[in-house]
C-alpha cells in the first residue's frame, strides 16, 4: 500500500480501521484521459472515496469493512487507475455539499448522491449510475401509504437528503436524523410515525414489524463526484461506468447487492 502522507495517515485512522484497499489492473481506462490529462490523487497510488454507511446495499459495513455496490463500483475506478481504493467514512452533509471533496478529505464521494442542480454547483457529477425514487417505511398494518395519510404525523428524513426536501415540499412533519440507521431506531422505538428515504436502501429494513408503505416516483438518479473542474478524474470515472456496463460487470454488481438484475432503459 502507497505511503500516506502525515495528515491523510490520521484522517483514515479516525475512520476506526474502516480501509477497503482494492488493486489490480485495467483493461480500459489508465490514469491518462482521452485527453492526455494526468489523474492527480490526494495519494498517489491511492483512490481515497468519502461515503456514509449505514446505507445498504450503498455502503454498509461487514465483517469489519465497508462495502457495497458503490463501494465496488468506485473500486472499479481505482482498479482502472491501478490504484487502491482507501474508503473514509464521513458524515453525509460533507459529502453532498462538496465540503469533503474542497477541503481535500477525498477525491470521489459516492454515497447514493442523487444528481441535483444545487450539488452541481458544488462539485462534478458522474454519468448517472443508478435510478432511485422515495419509498415510505412504516409499521407493518399501520395503513400509511400515502403522503396524504402522513398529515399531522412525524416523518423521520434523513439530513440534507432528497427524501427530506421532498418530505419538507409536501409539508409534512418531519423529524431530521443524521443517518439511515438512527432514522430506522427511531421508527422501531416509536419516536417518529413514518420513515422516507430512497426506496432501494429501506428493503434491507422489511421484517415483521415494518413494510413499505408507497413507493414515491421522483426520477431521481444518483452520480459519483468528484470536486468541481477536475475534468481528469471525472473522464476517468466516466470511462470505467462505460467499461462495466459494457462488460457485465455492473450487472453483476447490482445483481449481487441489490438483489435483482437491472431493469432494461
Amino acid at each position: 500500500m502507497p505511503t500516506l502522507t502525515p495528515r491523510r495517515a490520521l484522517a483514515l485512522a479516525a475512520t476506526a480501521g474502516v480501509v477497503l484497499a482494492v488493486g489490480a489492473c485495467s483493461s480500459t481506462a489508465s490514469e491518462e484521459t482521452a485527453s492526455g490529462d494526468a489523474v492527480q490523487l490526494i495519494d498517489e497510488g491511492t483512490l481515497t472515496l468519502c461515503t456514509n454507511p449505514p446505507y445498504e446495499p450503498f455502503e454498509y459495513e461487514e465483517d469489519g469493512e465497508i462495502v457495497g455496490l458503490d463501494i465496488a463500483i468506485v473500486g472499479e475506478v481505482a482498479a482502472d487507475l491501478d490504484a487502491e481504493l482507501a474508503t473514509l467514512v464521513t458524515p453525509f452533509e460533507g459529502i453532498q455539499s462538496g465540503q469533503d471533496l474542497e477541503s481535500g478529505n477525498c477525491d470521489i464521494v459516492a454515497s447514493g448522491i442523487t444528481i441535483t442542480d444545487e450539488r452541481e454547483e458544488k462539485m462534478d457529477f458522474s454519468d448517472p449510475y443508478f435510478d432511485a425514487d422515495q419509498g415510505l417505511l412504516v409499521p407493518a398494518g399501520s395503513g400509511l401509504d400515502s403522503a396524504e395519510a402522513l398529515e399531522g404525523l412525524k416523518v423521520g428524513v434523513q439530513a440534507a437528503t432528497t427524501g427530506e426536501t421532498w418530505a419538507t415540499d409536501e409539508g409534512l412533519s418531519t423529524v431530521q436524523f443524521e443517518d439511515l440507521g438512527l432514522q430506522v431506531e427511531a421508527l422501531r422505538s416509536g419516536q417518529i410515525d413514518a420513515a422516507i428515504n430512497d426506496i432501494a436502501v429501506l428493503g434491507p429494513f422489511v421484517d415483521d414489524s415494518l413494510e413499505i408503505g408507497t413507493t414515491f416516483t421522483t426520477g431521481e438518479q444518483y452520480g459519483l463526484g468528484v470536486k468541481t473542474g477536475n475534468t481528469a478524474l471525472l473522464d476517468a470515472v466516466n470511462a470505467t461506468l462505460e467499461r462495466i456496463r459494457e462488460d457485465g460487470t455492473y450487472d453483476d454488481l447490482y445483481t449481487q447487492y441489490i438483489g435483482t438484475a437491472p431493469t432494461e432503459d
